[in-house]
């Protein structure tokens, strides 16, 4: 795809914070893993995964947070899951819950910007609800490129800036969570998440500064599904 500048060199003398906001560690790390632990959108990445991979195919799941995604993808049987997060406490966390649930999941400290991967290293990488936080969302998506084999695909879940307030209220509505979760998850999304998402417009011009052959962009009320092909 074409190139266009859009992001700034990145500095080569100081290191760039790989995540904006606050980092997930600790007891904002074990909040977020109780709240997102009955989403059926983990199920529902999990069917498009699947239907997207072969059998056999090794699947990269950057930033999983509390592995859930990873953990329904393992269960199947079909795949090799790793995941790549840079909150070590989601590393013990998920890798915890794939031991309960009996999978095998090889869950690594990493940045999404820096991946410790050989090249044309996964058929598939898959980044929910993720892409937003990242500090360099092109290097991140380079990233993805680099470790894909030829033919690869990526998908990136994430919610679209421009959402309204009602679908985001419904939302959250709709995610069976207590009144003092439903208080702080309205309050993150109005006040965090939503600042941090992107538009259809700014995702275009991430991706024509990499070396993806194919993009595709799906949305519904809040979010986007990215797909990109190498």
């Amino acid at each position: 795809m074409s190139t266009t500048h859009l992001e700034t060199n990145r500095p080569s003398t100081k290191a760039i914070k790989p995540y904006k906001g606050l980092a997930m560690e600790g007891p904002i790390a074990r909040w977020y893993a109780r709240i997102r632990g009955n989403d059926p959108q983990h199920q529902a990445i999990c069917r498009l995964v699947s239907q997207a991979v072969p059998a056999g195919g090794r699947i990269l799941e950057v930033a999983p947070g509390p592995g859930y995604l990873a953990i329904e993808l393992a269960k199947t049987g079909k795949f090799q899951v790793v995941g790549l997060d840079i909150s070590k406490s989601f590393v013990q966390i998920a890798q915890t819950k794939a031991t309960e649930a009996g999978v095998t999941v090889d869950f690594r400290h990493g940045s999404a910007s820096d991946m410790p991967f050989e090249a044309n290293a996964f058929d598939f990488v898959v980044c929910v609800a993720a892409f937003k936080n990242f500090s360099e969302p092109v290097q991140a998506i380079r990233e993805m490129h680099r470790v894909l084999k030829p033919g690869g695909q990526a998908l990136i879940n994430d919610l679209r800036r421009d959402a309204s307030s009602e679908d985001i209220r419904a939302l959250v509505e709709g995610m069976g969570l207590n009144p003092v979760n439903k208080f702080m998850t309205k309050w993150t999304f109005k006040h965090i998440l939503l600042r941090n998402a992107y538009t259809e417009r700014e995702i275009r011009q991430f991706v024509s500064q990499t070396d993806f052959a194919s993009l595709d962009i799906r949305q519904d009320n809040v979010s986007m599904e990215i797909w990109l092909g190498k």
